[in-house]
């Protein structure tokens, strides 16, 4: 081999050489730009999964808050429709109470009279039987809407019920019971519209030990 073929094939090996290196380096520079590229990839989906379960925690806030405002405006509307309910019920127990009261003084006046005949001793007219068939009657229909007659003679005082005009000592009758009813009281639905006027009987007097 001639003294310059050997040059030429040195010269070619250090060509090749330095292909070889470039190559290598390219290889070496691709695959850093990849690592680098996945990173960022990694970091970019890190971040956005951050933001979607910060979104998703704030929308379940927000579901949780809407619920409440939902059962909290289901009570409200159950309430305001119980009170309605309520209202139309008292509305229409105590629709009657301003005509019961003006019909009292007329059943009053009735039972006055019949009082009056029987304590007067006179025998039984037709006028009688016409006004005690009349009261009758009357007390049967007031029953009918729940306005009943309050008679406390012979039960004990109740001030719920009864307005005590005076007391007097009565030996035969228990203390605060009731021997007299001046005026009937009268209930609608069970609530007191007029206090019967009554006479309540006394407890025996005390005896002065010293005397």
């Amino acid at each position: 081999m001639s003294v310059e073929d050997e040059k030429l094939n040195g010269e070619e090996a250090q060509l090749n050489e330095a292909e070889t290196s470039e190559e290598n380096s390219e290889n070496s520079s691709d695959q850093e730009s990849a690592v680098e590229e996945s990173s960022s990839v990694d970091t970019e989906n890190t971040a956005d999964q951050k933001n979607w379960q910060a979104e998703a925690e704030a929308l379940a806030q927000q579901i949780e808050a809407f619920k409440d405002q939902a059962v909290r405006a289901q009570a409200e509307a159950q309430n305001v429709r119980r009170r309605a309910e309520q209202d139309v019920e008292k509305a229409h127990k105590f629709a009657l109470e301003k005509f019961a009261k003006e019909l009292l003084p007329v059943i009053d006046g009735l039972e006055k009279a019949v009082e009056a005949e029987v304590a007067s001793g006179n025998e039984m007219t037709t006028l009688r039987e016409g006004v005690e068939m009349t009261l009758s009657m009357f007390l049967s229909g007031i029953k009918k809407f729940n306005l009943e007659q309050v008679d406390p003679v012979g039960h004990p005082f109740d001030p719920t019920l009864h307005e005590a005009m005076t007391m007097v000592e009565a030996p035969d009758a228990e203390p605060n019971t009731v021997i007299a009813a001046m005026q009937k009281g009268y209930t609608l639905s069970a609530r007191l519209i007029r206090p019967a006027m009554v006479i309540v009987a006394k407890g025996p007097a005390k005896v002065d030990e010293q005397a």
